[in-house]
Order: C-alpha cells, then structure tokens, then sequence
C-alpha cells in the first residue's frame, strides 16, 4: 500500500471520526463526562505504559544479560511509546488503539509482525529483483601484497 492514502486517512479522516465520535458520547453522557472520561483515559494509558515500559525494560536487560539480541525487546518498546502516545491524544478510536498497543498480548503479536515484515528480505523501493540471499560459502585462501 503506498503511503499517500494512508497518510491522507490518518491526517484527515481520523480526526473528523474523533470529532464525530466525541459528540456522540458528549450528546449520550454529557460534555463535562465526556471531558473526563478522555483525561481519565490518559492519565490511566500514561500509568500503565509507565509500567508496561519499565517491563519491558527490564526484559531487555534480562535478555542482553543472557548475550542474545534484544529483537522483540525493542520492537515492543517502540510499540509502547506510540500506544502511549495514542492515549494522550483525545479522542476515543486512538485510546482504543493505545489500550492494544499496552497489552502484552498484543504488544507480543505487533512486535513479530513488524519484525517479520521488516525483515522478510523484500527488495528495496524502486528495485526490479529479488534482494541477494547469501548462500553461505566461505572462501579460504593465502594472498601476499606485492608493492611496487
């Protein structure tokens, strides 16, 4: 999918189903409850990536500490931050998306989703092939420099 129609989505058409949404809820609950319900949301969406972070952080110390790359580690930490950053943003469609991004579960899943997609080996934008896979051959051999 080009980034274009996303692009234009996430700027345009998500905000207007913010808007539209939060007049809903404001005309069923009222508009002061529906104030506090979304600064109730961000202050409980910061609580909890606080402590979802500090996990996670501690995970990755863990696992450098048994030698092993830190992988999932560090894909669930940047899943953390941008769910932490959906739930400051008002609204009620992005605090849904940034309660998924909090639960491990889920975290767990996005992370290898994202790392499988980002490291399938698809060609590069704008290539015409398939990226080169090393086949695994070493070379061994003697060479002297000869100057001149």
């Amino acid at each position: 999918m080009k980034p274009a129609p996303v692009l234009f989505l996430l700027f345009l058409a998500l905000p207007l189903m913010e808007i539209y949404f939060l007049v809903q809820v404001g005309s069923w609950i009222g508009a002061l409850p529906t104030v506090l319900l979304v600064v109730l949301t961000a202050v409980v969406g910061a609580t909890l990536a606080r402590h979802q972070g500090l996990a996670t952080l501690q995970r990755l110390q863990m696992t450098l500490a048994r030698g092993e790359l830190p992988a999932v580690e560090l894909f669930e930490g940047v899943i953390l931050l941008i769910g932490a950053l959906l739930l400051l943003t008002p609204g009620f469609i992005t605090d849904v998306a940034g309660f998924i991004c909090l639960f491990p579960a889920a975290r767990r899943v996005l992370a290898l989703w994202g790392m499988r997609h980002i490291t399938t080996g698809a060609p590069p934008t704008g290539s015409t092939g398939p990226v080169p896979q090393r086949q695994g051959k070493t070379l061994e051999g003697e060479f002297t420099r000869e100057d001149d």
